[in-house]
This record gives C-alpha cells, structure tokens and sequence, in this order.
C-alpha cells in the first residue's frame, strides 16, 4: 500500500508552511499540536518562559481564516467565571443576559495553569471533554474548532496547584517546544528587527477546511492488528510495577486518534507501527502515575528519560505487529 495524494495534502501544507514562516526549527512539535487540533483533543505545554507558545497559538489562530484567537493568564485569584462567563442583569431589558468568558473562542492559550486554583482548573474540564460549558443550568456549544493549549512552568512550584490526574487525561498530549538552535535564534533576531512577523501572518486556510481535514483524519486506515496492538500497549502500562496508575481508556482512543492525524499531517493515509511508537509518550507520559520506589531509582534520569524506559518496557511486553501491507511498503519503497 502506498502512500496517496489525496485533497488534504495541499491544505497540510499551506498550513505548515504559514506557521513556520513565524515559529522556526520546530516543524515535529507543530505537527504534534496540530495533530491535536485535527483530532478535536488540547496540548499540554511544559516549557520555560520565551519558547514561542504564545506565538504557536497565535500563528495557528491567524493561520486559520476567521477563527477567534484568546488568552487566559492564571493567577490563583482567578475565578471560574472569568473563564466560561458570566450572566449580568441588564437595568434595560431588566433580564440576565449570559457575557461570554474567554473560553468562547477557537483557539485559546491558558498560560501557567497550574497557577489557577482546582475550582478555576476544573472548569476547564466540561469545555475540553465536550466542548461546551454549562453557566446557570444552561449548556453552551463551544465554537468549532476549539483547540486549548495549556502551559506550566517545570521549574516553578512555588503558589503552584498542580494539575489532577481527572485534567490531565483530558490533555490529549503533552509536549514542549523547548529553544531554537542557535541558527534559528539568530534568524529570529533578525526577522524581529522591525517588528513582529506575525503581524503580516495572513490567513491560509478557512474553518470549513479544518473541518474537511477532520474529516480526512477519521478516514486514515488504522489496521485491526494495530487497534488490538494499542490497546495491548496502554494496558502494559497498567501492569507495570514501575507504574502505579496507568493509562486509561481514554489514552487509548487518544493514541488511535493522534496517530490518524499525525499519519495524515505526513501525507499518508495509513498508521504505521512507527506512528504509534513515536507518539507513546506525547500521548501517554502524563497520564502515568509512577511508582515513588522507581521515582527514586531514577532520580537522577530526566522525566522523558525515565518514560522511554517505560515506553521499553512496554514495547517488550508488546511487541510492534508488521501487518503485510506494511511489509510490502517497505520493499517497494
């Protein structure tokens, strides 16, 4: 089976290309944002301060035509309402009248959100899980797309509220942008000489064609030996003594999904093992809980270091599957 051109490879690649035009070097984490943006899932960030999320969001947000660019800064005065809205009684018409919050838009960056106390946190979760928010007794559609992006400070916890575990299974992953390479550094010195490239972004795709490469992603060919694969991948996590709580179901569907995406964001129409493999620990990493006597046995490894070994261990358990198709790629290729 070979990888086809199909309608959505044009429209991949306008969106790519406007989005790189303002965020360098960062053509992988781009895609693994807009794999959550295709598969109607949210991103979590973790990454220090000045890595360009701000600028990511904003560049998605003006990439697509019409779409409704915001902003929440989380501070722990910061209440539910000032989010989802609020209803106000207005003297003239001497009725409540619903003021929408910040979270009525299509592409929303909540900065630092562990700073925001749980209730302010968990009101969040509605509009992440079904996009919409209940205010009054009175359930409100989000506008489509909706993609929130949420950042936290990894060396920060001071007057932190770190996030539970029920929030963090609604982040379909988590990644970090991290810095550019020093190339990259001095191209983006240079391009901000006068000015924000942003401000010249122009729109390159409409909401109708988001739609359409939703639509794209639900289409992508996942092979029955690789659903029954992931599935046996995420309930490894489950059995690990290293992992004291693993993925849930929901990691399941969010692996399945994202890998649709980010096969289609690669011009393909297929998932391959390969797929599956690189997005394990975007996907799954933060919806483990690891055990304190293996926290502490690694001690001295990185986070991403210890979860590759989690991710090993699991790939051991449950070998990858080479249906025949992907054999016959691979020779004719």
């Amino acid at each position: 089976m070979r990888a086809e051109a199909t309608g959505s490879t044009a429209v991949v690649r306008r969106l790519l290309d406007n989005i790189e035009t303002v965020v360098h070097g960062k053509t992988e984490e781009i895609r693994l944002v807009l794999s959550a943006l295709l598969s109607g899932g949210h991103v979590l960030f973790e990454d220090v301060p000045g890595t360009a999320k701000t600028v990511l969001a904003r560049a998605i947000a003006a990439t697509i035509e019409d779409a409704i660019p915001s902003r929440v800064q989380c501070t722990p005065d910061l209440q539910p309402t000032d989010v989802t809205g609020l209803s106000v009684f207005n003297q003239e018409t001497r009725r409540f009248e619903f003021q929408p919050g910040p979270i009525f838009a299509n592409i929303i960056l909540v900065d630092e959100i562990n700073r925001a106390m749980p209730k302010t946190q968990s009101a969040l979760l509605e509009a992440m899980a079904e996009h919409q928010v209940t205010v009054d007794g009175v359930s409100r559609q989000l506008p489509q797309p909706f993609l929130l992006m949420a950042t936290e400070n990894p060396i920060e916890y001071e007057g932190t509220f770190p996030l539970p575990e029920a929030q963090l299974d609604r982040f379909f992953l988590r990644t970090s942008l991290g810095y550019p390479d020093e190339e990259q550094e001095v191209l983006i010195v240079r391009e901000q000489r006068r000015g924000h490239p942003l401000d010249e972004l122009r729109p390159a795709i409409t909401k109708a064609e988001v739609g359409e490469l939703r639509i794209a992603c639900e289409e992508v060919y996942v092979d029955e030996l690789l659903d029954a694969w992931i599935v046996r991948l995420v309930r490894e996590t489950r059995n690990l003594a290293e992992v004291e709580v693993g993925a849930s179901v929901r990691g399941s569907l969010a692996l399945v999904k994202t890998a649709r995406a980010w096969a289609l964001l690669h011009d393909r129409t297929y998932v391959m093992p390969e797929d599956v493999e690189h997005l394990f620990i975007p996907v799954l990493g933060h919806r483990l809980i690891l055990s304190p006597s293996y926290l502490a046995e690694t001690r001295n490894l990185t986070r991403d270091e210890t979860l590759r070994r989690i991710q090993q261990e699991c790939l051991n358990r449950a070998p990858a599957p080479r249906p025949d198709w992907v054999a016959d790629f691979a020779a004719s290729s």
